[in-house]
């Protein structure tokens, strides 16, 4: 009597300890082996648990994919075609075969998606199929945790409950969160709501907050558009990963920085929505400070400028007396001035000759 497969699920769950991402029928051969064998196989947490057959409560082989070195596609993906696999493992070469290259291709994003903790940017899937995929990454991240990215800048002061008086020094209502050299200006250590509300007090302000994600050591992205219906908020999933960063789209997008992130919805939104950065007050006037009561502000008395002391002239007591300018001259006479006057002075020139 066959046993209902509920209860053989039930079974493996139990044995396992692991929880169930996919499963299917393939091929398996180890390296030295020359023929495929046919199994049923489950990958459940990073293992991929192999039994005879679906009916099969005790698996019979497992294959430790946390140390997966590499995963290589060794032949060509044709529709009608079988699609094998080569995984490179710390035990040896271990090779996987599908006769539907669909199948094969699901089996190959499942194994990536759950050892290296993130979606490969290249998959031929539905968009159901990788709605499954990203569920099975986010039980994954919480069954197994990446290693803990360094802590968050704390969080601004006008966000702390009241009752959090121990807490470190506040910041200002409208500094950022950017004491880390890779922490955007328009990060902010607040919730959902919070940024929600941000967005739509000060839309003045900018358009764009980057903040912490509720899943541990990821961030989320929540930003404001202008519609036609009005204001729209959207909010988008950040993913940590070894590398970088990956945007969580219906195409994943994998960047290297939190700037990075933020380059890329500027440059899709064209620009027209900007970065959440508060504004500063600033003056505009100039006054003088009140001197200080010791000074006095009086204005000195002038001071005299001493004047030059020169000699007086001196003439000399031989300098030629000139003659007396002549009152009136005689009728028929000439008068000749002194300087070009000959030596003889009285000279005179008849007129009636």
């Amino acid at each position: 009597m066959s046993v209902h497969p509920r209860v053989v699920h039930k079974r493996r769950a139990t044995i396992t300890d692991l929880p169930l991402y996919y499963s299917g029928h393939l091929l398996k051969k180890q390296n030295k082996e020359e023929d495929f064998r046919k199994y049923y196989g489950e990958l459940r947490g990073a293992t991929l648990f192999l039994y005879e057959d679906d009916t099969q409560d005790t698996y019979t082989e497992k294959l430790d994919l946390e140390q997966l070195k590499s995963m290589k596609l060794d032949s060509p993906y044709q529709r009608k075609m079988p699609t094998i696999f080569t995984l490179m493992l710390h035990t040896g070469e271990v090779q996987l075969k599908m006769d539907n290259p669909d199948t094969a291709e699901e089996w190959r994003g499942y194994i990536l998606t759950i050892v290296k903790k993130e979606i490969p940017s290249k998959l031929q899937l539905l968009p159901g199929q990788m709605l499954l995929l990203k569920d099975a990454l986010a039980q994954e991240k919480r069954r197994n945790p990446p290693p803990p990215r360094p802590p968050l800048p704390p969080r601004p002061s006008f966000l702390l409950p009241a009752s959090s008086s121990t807490s470190p020094p506040p910041l200002s209502k409208d500094s950022p969160d950017h004491s880390s050299p890779e922490m955007p200006s328009c990060f902010f250590n607040v919730t959902r709501k919070e940024a929600e509300q941000m967005l739509e007090a000060n839309p003045e302000f900018g358009g764009i907050i980057l903040r912490p994600s509720t899943l541990a050591n990821n961030y989320a992205l929540t930003l404001r558009q202008l519609t036609p219906r009005g204001s729209v908020l959207k909010n988008y999933r950040v993913s940590s990963i070894n590398s970088g960063f990956v945007i969580e789209l219906d195409t994943p997008v994998r960047v290297s920085s939190l700037n990075d992130v933020l380059k890329y919805f500027l440059e899709k939104t064209e620009y027209r929505l900007q970065p959440y950065m508060a504004s500063q007050p600033y003056d505009i006037h100039i006054e003088a400070s009140p001197p200080p009561e010791c000074v006095s502000i009086t204005s000195p008395s002038p001071k005299t400028v001493p004047k030059a002391q020169v000699a007086p002239m001196m003439r000399s007591q031989t300098q030629e007396k000139r003659l007396p300018f002549p009152t009136k001259p005689v009728e028929g006479e000439y008068v000749v001035a002194d300087d070009e006057s000959p030596n003889d002075c009285n000279l005179k020139l008849g007129m009636n000759e």
